[in-house]
Order: C-alpha cells, then sequence, then structure tokens
C-alpha cells in the first residue's frame, strides 16, 4: 500500500515538473483562485464565529473582490513566472504586496455595507492569511517539486568566514547537488558558538577536531573582501590540513556581476605567495603614456601582453605592438581591440611583426608612427633553452636591446624602458649574462649626447607566466605526480604579472638617465614549501618516508646548466630609495662607450663566425660577475665536437618537466 502511494506521488511530481510552462502557470493560477478563496471565507467566519455577522451574498462580494485583487497583484509581481527552486527574499517581499493590496481592495468593499472598524478587523485577517498561504504553498511546492540528494550523498564541506559572503554561499548550497555545509569557521571570537544559516561557527584552532567530527573533505573560503596577506596567514593555516581549499571571486568581480558568490574556484596562488599589492601612484603610473605614442617589444609575451593592457587603460594616442611571433601577436591583438571597443577608447592600435635583430626595421616603425616611450621586453627568458642555444641568446638579448636603443636614439624617442631580470645580478647563465650585457649597452649609451632618457627595471620571476613553476605543479599534481622540483633548498623571488607590469610603467617614469631600478619583490620563497602547500590545499597529502601512503610524491631532479639555488637583485650595495615604496634605485659600475663598442664588434665577429669559445670568454670579459658553473652547453656546438665535456645536455621533459624557466 505505502509503496503504490510513493509510486503514485511520484508520477504525480513528474508529471508536474514535465508540464510546459504556460500550463504549469495556469496550474499554479487555478490553485491560488482556491487557496484565496479559503483564506477570504477563513477571514469571514474568524470574525463571525455563529454570530452572522455575514450574509451569503456579502461574503461573496467581498471575498471575490479580494481573490480578483489577489490573483492580478500576484501576476504583476511575477510570481507565476518565478522558478521555485530559487525564490527567496523575493518571494515576501511579492508575499507581502499581493496580501496588503488585496486585503485593502476586500476591506474597502466591506466598508460599503459595515463599519470601517469591521472593515479593518477583515482586512487584517485576510492579510494574514493571504501570506501564510502563498509562502507555505511556494516552500511545500518546493520539497514536493525539487529533489536534493541526500545529506550522505554530497561531499560535506566547511564555509571559511561566518560574514555575508558566507551566509550567502550557505544557502546557496543548501539547496545545490554537489556540497552539504556542515560547519563554519571564522577568525572572529564574538561568533563563536553562534549559528548562522543553521551552522555552528568554530574558531580555526578547532580545524582538526571539526573535520573529524563532520566528515568534512573540502573548505570553501568566503572572504571575497580579504587582503592577499591575510588570505596568506589563512591559507598556511589550512595547508597543515589534507582538506581540498577552495574560494569564492574576488569582492570585486561580486560588486561588477562580473561572478556570483558560489562561482567556486581553486585558490589562487598568489593568495599562497603574495602580499597586498601596492597601488599605483597616477601621476607615475601615465606620465610616460596618457596621450603619447608608446611602443611595446615582445608584446606577445607574458610581460609584453600585460603590460599592453594596463598601458591602453591609461589613454595611450597610439600603441604600436612589435614581436616576432605571429600567433601570439594576433591573439593579444585580438584582446586589445575587444577591451577597446568595450570601452569606447579611441586608442590606434598597430600590430606590427618584425624581429629586433633588425635595426632598419625598427628605426622606421618608431619614426613612422612618432613613438616617444618604448618598453623594451624582446628577450629569451629561459634559463636551460638559452644556455643550450648560445648565440640565439646572445642575438635576441644583447644585439636586440643593442639594436633597439640605437634606433629609438635615432628616432628621437623620449623615453626607453628594458625590462631586465634578477638573472642579470651575478650571472652563472648565458641567459642572464646576456640580460646583464644588455643593461651594459642602455647605461654606455646613456653617457652620449641624445635626447633619450633610458632605464632598466630588474625584478624576479613572474607568477603564470610562460614557463613558471606554479601552473606546472598544478598539472602535476592533477595528473598524480609526481611534483618535480629542481632542489630541496631553491628559492625563488616572485610578483604577480599585473603588479610587475604596473611597477615596470611607474619605473619608468622616474628615469633620469641610465638607471637601474630594482623591484622590492618581498621574501622569497622555497619552492619545496611551495609545492607541499599547492599539494596540501587541493586536499592530497604528500607521499614520503613519513608518509608512505600519501597521494602526491615530490621528487628533487637536481638543479639544471647554470641554474643557481639564490637569487639577487643587488650589485653591491649602493640603493636609494624613490617615490615609490616597491621601486629602489641602483648605482652600479658600468663599461665605457668605447669599452662597450669594442666588445660588441667583438661578439658580433665572433657570432657570425659561429666561434663558441671566443663569445663565450667576451660574455665573461663583458660581464665581471659572470661565473658559469658549466662549460659551453650549446646543443650544436656539443654535436658538432662530438664531447658532453663541455656540459651536460638536458631533456627538459624528463619527469614531466616542461620547457620552463628559471623558477621551479
Amino acid at each position: 500500500m505505502r509503496s503504490s502511494a510513493r509510486q503514485g506521488i511520484e508520477s504525480l511530481r513528474k508529471l508536474l515538473i514535465s508540464l510546459p510552462r504556460p500550463t504549469k502557470s495556469i496550474v499554479v493560477v487555478t490553485t491560488d483562485l482556491v487557496g484565496f478563496c479559503v483564506c477570504g471565507f477563513l477571514a469571514c467566519w474568524l470574525l463571525s464565529p455563529g454570530h452572522g455577522q455575514f450574509n451569503a451574498s456579502q461574503a461573496m462580494s467581498i471575498v471575490g473582490a479580494a481573490v480578483f485583487a489577489s490573483a492580478v497583484i500576484a501576476w504583476w509581481q511575477d510570481l507565476y513566472r518565478a522558478v521555485v527552486r530559487y525564490m527567496g527574499v523575493d518571494l515576501l517581499v511579492a508575499s507581502a504586496v499581493t496580501a496588503t493590496g488585496a486585503a485593502l481592495v476586500g476591506g474597502v468593499v466591506y466598508s460599503l455595507d459595515t463599519s470601517a472598524a469591521m472593515a479593518v478587523r477583515w482586512s487584517i485577517a485576510y492579510w494574514a492569511l493571504a501570506n501564510i498561504y502563498i509562502c507555505s504553498s511556494r516552500y511545500f511546492a518546493r520539497l514536493f517539486l525539487v529533489t536534493t540528494p541526500a545529506k550522505s550523498t554530497r561531499e560535506k564541506v566547511i564555509i571559511y568566514g561566518a560574514g555575508a559572503a558566507g551566509a550567502q554561499l550557505a544557502i546557496s548550497l543548501q539547496g545545490a547537488d554537489e556540497f552539504v555545509p556542515v560547519a563554519m569557521f571564522d577568525d572572529d571570537p564574538i561568533l563563536y558558538g553562534k549559528m548562522v544559516k543553521g551552522l555552528m561557527v568554530y574558531p580555526t584552532s578547532e580545524v582538526e577536531a571539526v573535520t573529524a567530527k563532520t566528515g568534512a573533505t573540502r573548505v570553501l573560503l568566503a572572504i571575497p573582501a580579504a587582503g592577499h596577506r591575510k588570505r596568506r596567514r589563512v591559507l598556511e593555516r589550512l595547508s597543515e590540513f589534507p582538506l581540498h581549499v577552495q574560494t569564492v571571486p574576488d569582492i570585486k568581480d561580486i560588486i561588477s556581476g562580473r561572478a556570483r558568490v558560489d562561482d567556486i574556484r581553486d585558490v589562487d596562488v598568489k593568495d599562497l605567495l603574495g602580499r597586498d599589492p601596492v597601488p599605483p601612484i597616477p601621476e607615475l603610473f601615465d606620465a610616460c603614456i596618457k596621450g603619447k605614442n608608446v611602443m611595446v617589444t615582445g608584446a606577445g609575451g607574458s610581460i609584453g601582453s600585460e603590460l599592453c593592457r594596463q598601458i591602453l587603460n591609461l589613454g595611450p594616442a597610439r600603441l604600436v605592438l612589435f614581436d616576432l611571433s605571429e600567433s601570439a601577436l594576433y591573439g593579444i591583438d585580438k584582446k586589445l581591440r575587444k577591451v577597446a571597443r568595450k570601452q569606447n577608447n579611441d586608442c590606434e592600435i598597430v600590430t606590427l611583426l618584425g624581429s629586433v635583430h633588425h635595426e632598419n626595421r625598427i628605426r622606421e616603425v618608431m619614426k613612422a608612427f612618432g613613438i616617444q616611450t618604448v618598453y623594451h621586453a624582446a628577450a629569451y627568458k629561459h634559463v636551460p633553452i638559452v644556455e643550450q642555444n648560445l648565440f640565439e641568446g646572445i642575438h635576441n638579448n644583447v644585439f636586440g636591446a643593442f639594436h633597439t636603443v640605437r634606433a629609438a636614439i635615432d628616432a628621437g624617442v623620449e623615453s626607453f624602458v628594458l625590462v631586465s631580470t634578477d638573472k642579470a645580478v651575478n650571472p652563472t647563465s648565458v641567459m642572464g649574462a646576456t640580460k646583464r650585457f644588455a643593461e651594459l649597452v642602455l647605461q654606455a649609451y646613456n653617457t652620449r649626447e641624445h635626447n633619450t632618457r633610458m632605464c632598466m627595471v630588474r625584478f624576479g620571476n613572474v607568477l603564470e607566466s610562460s614557463g613558471s613553476v606554479v601552473p606546472l605543479f598544478r598539472e602535476q599534481i592533477r595528473a598524480g605526480g609526481p611534483v618535480t622540483v629542481t632542489h630541496r633548498d631553491i628559492i625563488r623571488y616572485f610578483m604577480t604579472i599585473p603588479e610587475a607590469a604596473q611597477l615596470v610603467i611607474q619605473a619608468g617614469s622616474m628615469a633620469r638617465g641610465g638607471d637601474v631600478f630594482v623591484l622590492d619583490m618581498g621574501k622569497p620563497v622555497r619552492i619545496h614549501d611551495l609545492a607541499h602547500r599547492m599539494i596540501n590545499l587541493m586536499g592530497l597529502t604528500v607521499r614520503d618516508e613519513a608518509n608512505p601512503d600519501g597521494d602526491i610524491e615530490i621528487q628533487y631532479i637536481g638543479l639544471r646548466p647554470a641554474e643557481k639555488l639564490y637569487e639577487e637583485l643587488l650589485i653591491g650595495a649602493n640603493v636609494t630609495g624613490t617615490e615609490h615604496p616597491r621601486i629602489l634605485r641602483a648605482d652600479e659600475e658600468f663599461l665605457s662607450f668605447d669599452a662597450l663598442s669594442r666588445l660588441l664588434d667583438e661578439l658580433n665577429t665572433a657570432s657570425l663566425a659561429l666561434d663558441y669559445d671566443t663569445a663565450r670568454n667576451i660574455l665573461l670579459s663583458a660581464v665581471k660577475e659572470y661565473e658559469p658553473p658549466n662549460g659551453i652547453d650549446d646543443l650544436v656546438w656539443l654535436k658538432k665536437t662530438g664531447t658532453d665535456t663541455g656540459g651536460t645536455v638536458v631533456d627538459l621533459w624528463t619527469s614531466g618537466r616542461k620547457p620552463g624557466n628559471h623558477d621551479s
């Protein structure tokens, strides 16, 4: 009998769900007409139990007017177009408006035949009954029609943050199919032991006990307004436990409508490493850009493309994108034009293919488009790849900067900014030595008579850049490991791409000529610790001797040729502050113009002759701090000489490694 009843109820539920929307509306309207009639007559009965206050015709006229008004107002309030599953506070508002309007209409009709006091009493009774009917009918319809998986079949999660975002997230999850919230964490002691949306709030000191008690396997961060510093503290605390930690979007994205509070996503790695960024100083940020013709070389690269995005927002008259890679240039051009259309930005975007090796081409471009500011971001930056391709590193990093600087001077460019790297300080690699050589080119040319202000901006690794360790680790973890770290003690400085680009732009505005600007990268990060945190925050454990049953193994694969354990940002200690708290100015020795010219001539001769030994010696002579721990590792040279005594050929794909930069 019970089984037949359950089957009948389930069949009815499926039938109602399968009805087309117009038919559903007719069903709801019909049901409401009956319900409003019941409310009207019940109000009459409550006011005259056995006293004959109402006759049949009088009751019919009052109830008829109230029911008609209720249906019309409910329709006007969109009650018959609302989706039951997603009704919330809007239901309470619509119910109150509908009941109030109908009660007033019924009360006016009633007052025509009796006293105002009785009409007011009837109106109050009908208002209360109609409110109860509208809300309860929708609630029970939701319980009947919307099937939510049992709590036992949904993953148990804990919400971190008992504020407005946490409460809204709890409401969203309680009606969802995938997760069921079981508790809340918060840092505010006032909330401990309180209930928020039916969930008990606990201090973070009880993470282990609460997760064991509830069986939760995931923590959702609902602190969208928190800065990176606070989020980092929270994540460091949670990374001690095998909980998959995810987060809701940034508060700016929620306010702008680009995201909802229940758009759950993986933790942004900048929350693991970062600090709160310093807002740009407006007068520095657009001084070299607003209303000017700006050119970015290497516009399709990680830093170059971000520079282009930020420059476009600062109101240049013209933005010239210059890159050798056709596909990268196409990609950034398409994105920038889309942004410009959306913003009604009238900046002229010019997309040009070309190589910084070709000085005549660069000079022609700068003169044709009246370039006033140049950001030279074109360079080869991946340490192992440049180490194995000696002359290409020299051509792109040294001669590319040399040709671009000379072209800029000839074209009368006002400001020239070289994007440099911490690898240029006491370099151990070809990449670092060639970037330091490029800095020497600018410093020497700054001693000549011309009207171009030159500077270079030196910083460390940028998160999520091409070949960065962070996306590599994420990919390796998702694939089940192993996570490959070059050395247990290796450390690196990190900065987000937008922050690095902002600081490059501002540093260029402070240039007096020949300046070496160094960005404050904060505290260095131990890559071993980063790997551990990323594994734990994805709800997994590290497999090692202490935990042989863990999920992900960390493999230490050894330093790559010319790779350093520690990075530096300064040559010497002569450094002063600037107008910006995160930008320092370094005073460093450099070559005279004559000495630089002689070395460039010798390097060019060696390059034309493909004389590897001589080219290497010239780098050693020009960059006195260059101390390579290896011999020549150029793959062509090793093949030609038939020897590997100069170095070790590195397979960049070993152990899941991709060709990447120097930060892993």
